[in-house]
């Protein structure tokens, strides 16, 4: 089952929609696999954003990061990824779909509410980046059966 990583930023947590999204991602039929509120340092920062640099708003963003602990998911399902990037929308969410978290949540290219792992590959190490292996739970839920088609379940 393929992983994504999502983080609720401070901006998010402090306007109070941290179940609002979590609930979006359920409605859907992701699985929520790991969830934990987690106060991000320069460390993580450094590494989570190391292609972000070199941009002249690096300390901008690193500072906002940290204002409040973050809520740190690993979502799973079936094209995980993807179905994540589109249901958060374009980064900056005055170009996000109504629809789309930032979209209906943010005004904001910079306080966006949410990131989201771009790329399988980047997935796999944003998760490992924020998660340890014990904090990942493999379950089956007992709706599978009406969220996903035979196929697609057997994917699974």
């Amino acid at each position: 089952m393929e992983k994504s990583l999502v983080l609720i930023k401070p901006n998010a947590v402090q306007r109070g929609f941290i179940g609002e999204i979590i609930a979006r991602f359920e409605r859907k039929g992701l699985f929520i696999a790991g969830i934990k509120m987690m106060q991000l340092d320069d460390a993580i920062l450094n590494e989570h954003y190391a292609h972000l640099s070199e941009r002249s708003y690096f300390g901008e963003l690193k500072d906002s990061m940290m204002v409040t602990p973050v809520v740190a998911i690993c979502v799973a399902g079936l094209d995980t990824v993807e179905t994540v990037r589109q249901m958060v929308g374009a980064t900056n969410a005055r170009k996000a779909l109504p629809g789309t978290i930032r979209g209906d949540f943010s005004m904001s290219g910079e306080q966006n509410v949410i990131h989201a792992s771009d790329t399988v590959e980047n997935a796999i190490a944003e998760v490992n980046r924020f998660f340890k292996e014990n904090e990942i739970f493999n379950y089956e839920s007992a709706v599978t059966a009406f969220e996903y088609g035979g196929g697609e379940k057997a994917r699974m």
